[in-house]
């Protein structure tokens, strides 16, 4: 179901909207079915109570590696490069990772693990974070990824909520110039986690640590117990497939479930046509599987599509900021998939970094994670894909499972800071603040999705109201996404950001990634964050903190530059009432600016700011709060 014209797009996308379950079908039977489906569809938004593919039987892991073994068996599956850039890069054939996850799945089996228990992953970017998730798959265990960065605190608290059994991790992570101990945060989280009867450590870095006699094992060790033979456990549609926590406005985490046909029909469909993969491409993600990223297209999108994915274990800087570049030089990378943060950031290291690296294997750029501003669009556009590759800016969420909105690379006609138009199956609407449909083009809305799509969330563990109350109950009978949207004169839909980073001053709604994109046009930004706090006269007031290239000599000057820069790309209305230089912005380890901490900054409640240990730079956070105006 490959789209190849902007002629094909319209009529699949028409045809989705017409016969929902009739297009869905279609592309559901080129995956490997154990029994059929009774009903494409049974759907209710209000409960919310949501069943792809009723009644269809297959197992996930047989679509991802078992149906590729004939043609694809020494195919390259997943090409790992280490944080070091003087080790060599490891290349796992589909024969090699099939055999690897049969193993470790019988090894989950050895250690106590049956169908429906959760599992929890804590591992660094290593090709075993792949194929633990896989295992967990084959046996129909529901893997819940932890990213490598959180606390032990935070490690607890999912543990604690999904009463996961068994935990995989590793003696230690390497990231850049730093060494995690990853056995030794989960020894503190599991000092409140009875339900963990197992802890599975994998030797990475050979770091000491303690084994505690009759819980914890060798992966290496318990791997030579156990042979490649794990027929897969046959799984209903619905059963859940994984658990991945989200940040929550209450400040726990909620559990997001996918299941397993629609979220494997939904994640193959969209790799396929977003990426415009072909075979024998090398794709390029630079995501961590402890985020849906990762989930979606490091792991299952690509190896559903006989793909060949390429994961990373380090950051873009070290051991300097050539090395994204060095990458897709050495392994003759296809498609680049990542953040705007990430681009944002190396472009402030300038293009000392960039000269000498041959890119010209790259056919497609892909941005995730955020709204991408028009300056990191251009440069990314300019510098890296040589005005060649097309840009697919994709929008989507952890609980959307899949892109939902995007530009299907060489297809859609892009345009920058546009997540552009719907893929085929889903159907937004932008409603108004009492839920009324904003029609036409030209307009702006809160976003809302008005028909399921397979990889739709289907709950959140063990609160069903929670999910019901967040996604489902803002605007009767529809799904909502929490974010702001433009609709332009094209049809096309632009972020604006979270509905809650919305700002109102003075009557007029502003959305913040819009006032940082202004901010970051001006020569000497590098990246801004932006948040509102209460203002006496406008109701809100917009404060900006602002990360500069070089050392300001007048930082009066720079902020008059910066007022004028905003005034000319959006209006006077726009300016930021107070301006802060700071060294850094708080981000959790995954790039995203923690805007709850700015807020909190800006509204000068600095005596409860959370916990900020899984930030990337908790220190930075100290600075901030001492500069606040």
């Amino acid at each position: 179901m490959r789209i190849r014209t902007f002629e094909e797009y319209q009529t699949a996308y028409q045809h989705s909207v017409e016969d929902p379950e009739g297009f869905w079908a279609e592309i559901a039977q080129e995956f490997k079915w154990h029994k059929p489906w009774k009903k494409v569809l049974e759907w209710n938004f209000s409960t919310p109570d949501i069943k792809w593919f009723v009644g269809g039987k297959t197992n996930i892991t047989e679509n991802a590696l078992d149906r590729h073994l004939r043609e694809l068996g020494n195919h390259p599956a997943i090409i790992w490069e280490p944080n070091d850039p003087s080790e060599p890069s490891v290349t796992l054939t589909y024969k090699m990772l099939h055999d690897q996850v049969c193993r470790f799945a019988n090894v989950l089996k050895r250690n106590g693990v049956v169908k429906g228990d959760r599992v929890c992953i804590y591992l660094p970017m290593v090709p075993e974070a792949a194929i633990a998730i896989l295992a967990c798959a084959r046996i129909g265990a529901v893997h819940s990824v932890v990213f490598g960065g959180f606390s032990a605190q935070s490690l607890t608290d999912r543990i604690i909520d999904s009463n996961c059994k068994v935990i995989v991790t590793s003696d230690g992570a390497a990231r850049g110039n730093k060494n995690i101990p990853m056995k030794d945060t989960v020894d503190d989280a599991l000092i409140a986690c009875p339900s963990v009867q197992k802890v599975i450590v994998l030797t990475h870095t050979r770091t000491p640590i303690s084994m505690i006699k009759g819980r914890d094992v060798w992966w290496e060790s318990e791997m030579k117990q156990v042979t490649s033979d794990c027929r897969p456990e046959v799984m209903d549609s619905e059963d859940p497939l994984f658990i991945l926590y989200t940040s929550g406005s209450t400040g726990k985490p909620k559990g997001v479930v996918h299941t397993t046909g629609g979220y494997m029909v939904y994640s193959a469909y969209t790799f396929q046509n977003v990426f415009q993969y072909e075979k024998d491409q090398v794709f390029f993600c630079t995501a961590d599987v402890g985020w849906i990223t990762g989930h979606s297209y490091i792991v299952y999108g690509p190896l559903l599509s006989g793909a060949t994915s390429l994961m990373f274990e380090g950051i873009p800087t070290y051991p300097d900021a050539g090395r994204f570049w060095d990458i897709v030089d050495r392994h003759k990378v296809d498609i680049l998939y990542t953040a705007p943060t990430a681009i944002r950031s190396l472009m402030g290291f300038g293009l000392k970094y960039v000269e000498g690296k041959d890119l010209s294997s790259l056919k497609v750029l892909g941005s995730v994670g955020e709204p991408i501003n028009e300056e990191a669009w251009n440069w990314y556009n300019e510098h890296i894909g040589k005005g060649k590759c097309p840009i697919v800016d994709t929008w989507w969420q952890t609980e959307t499972g899949g892109i939902l909105i995007s530009p299907i690379a060489g297809v859609t006609k892009t345009k920058p800071t546009y997540a552009t138009l719907p893929l085929p199956g889903v159907q937004p609407i932008l409603v108004d603040e009492s839920g009324k449909e904003i029609e036409g083009n030209g307009v702006s809305g809160n976003l809302c999705i008005k028909y399921p799509w397979p990889s739709i969330i289907r709950t959140t563990w063990g609160d069903h109201e929670r999910c019901r109350q967040t996604y489902f109950s803002t605007y009767p009978n529809l799904y909502f996404t929490g974010d702001g949207c433009l609709r332009d004169e094209d049809g096309y839909y632009r972020i604006t950001g979270r509905v809650d980073d919305v700002l109102n001053v003075s009557g007029h709604r502003i959305g913040t990634a819009e006032v940082e994109n202004a901010i970051n046009m001006h020569a000497d930004v590098i990246e801004s964050a932006v948040v509102g706090y209460p203002h006496d006269i406008k109701g809100q007031g917009i404060y900006a903190f602002v990360i500069c290239e070089n050392t300001l000599d007048d930082e009066d000057l720079s902020r008059r530059d910066i007022l004028a820069t905003v005034t000319r790309i959006i209006g006077p209305i726009a300016k930021p009432d107070k301006i802060q230089f700071v060294r850094g912005l708080p981000k959790t380890r995954s790039g995203k600016i923690m805007r709850r901490i700015l807020r909190k900054i800006a509204e000068g409640d600095t005596g409860n700011l959370g916990d900020t240990t899984t930030l990337l730079d908790p220190t930075v956070v100290d600075d901030i709060k001492a500069g606040a105006m």
